[in-house]
């Protein structure tokens, strides 16, 4: 049964990546800036990886930054001045997130789903349950680029499970 919840979570965390990753991948370079609610469009798919990179890590004091992340305080999640929010950035994080995510399902046990989440603002949560918050957050996220995309006469797909590489 464990085998098969993790295969399940890794499939659907993949098809919501893929269909961020073709979010990314499809919006026009003009737009790439415009706003999103409260954010531009390409500071809502880095919110979406930095937060996927978070929650994948075993706890909020082991989340490792990365090259382009400032240092871990309320701005973690604006990228370096010297570290522009490129589709080429997002898309190289997206790749990474991907990776970390089948790396951390696959090592996760019974024990370790059920063990608390590892974040404060999350105490409620098990691990396991982390996980499906995680993609919720993917998919809420690329529900808004994909409507925005679609506003603007770019059409996404819809991806039922797995990775689906993208080529617009």
């Amino acid at each position: 049964m464990l085998e098969y919840i993790k295969t399940s979570i890794t499939g659907q965390f993949e098809a919501a990546l893929s269909m961020l990753n073709e979010c990314i991948q499809s919006c026009p370079p003009d737009r790439w800036e415009n706003r999103i609610a409260n954010m531009e469009f390409g500071h809502v798919a880095y919110h979406t990886l930095c937060y996927v990179d978070l929650y994948l890590s075993p706890d909020n004091d082991s989340f490792q930054l990365r090259e382009f992340h400032n240092e871990f305080n309320e701005n973690w999640f604006k990228p370096k001045t010297n570290h522009p929010i490129t589709q080429a950035l997002v898309s190289d994080y997206l790749q990474a997130c991907l990776q970390k995510m089948r790396e951390t399902i696959a090592a996760e046990n019974e024990a370790s789903l059920k063990q608390s989440a590892g974040f404060y603002w999350l105490s409620q949560l098990t691990r396991g349950e982390l996980h499906i918050y995680n993609l919720r957050h993917v998919q809420h996220h690329a529900g808004q680029l994909s409507a925005y995309l679609r506003r603007i006469n770019v059409d996404t797909r819809w991806n039922s499970t797995g990775w689906s590489p993208t080529a617009p």
